[in-house]
């Protein structure tokens, strides 16, 4: 394939660089009201930048239309795992009304 940081962004697009430092200038300096504008964290921007943005995993974990699945399996059930451990956690500390 190729060598991952071989092409670094800066040596090879400097002027896509430049905008995407100006952008982040912009929304560290204003709040915007848009939701899909909010705040990324950096470890969610890094996830986002891996292999598994390219990956094509349509249907369920250990249940999908294609093969070479099996690590977004993982990241799918690490996912639904912490969902289900935060939903615990809330329901242990804010018990729905009877």
């Amino acid at each position: 394939m190729f060598e991952r940081n071989r092409y670094p962004l800066d040596q090879t697009d400097p002027e896509l660089v430049d905008a995407i430092q100006q952008e982040n200038r912009r929304r560290e300096a204003h709040i915007g009201p848009i939701a899909s504008e909010n705040c990324t964290s950096p470890a969610v921007m890094a996830a986002q930048g891996s292999q598994l943005a390219n990956k094509y995993a349509e249907g369920y974990p250990g249940k999908r239309y294609y093969g070479g699945c099996e690590h977004a399996d993982i990241v799918e059930q690490l996912a639904i795992g912490r969902v289900r451990a935060q939903v615990a956690e809330l329901t242990r500390r804010f018990p729905a009304y009877s």
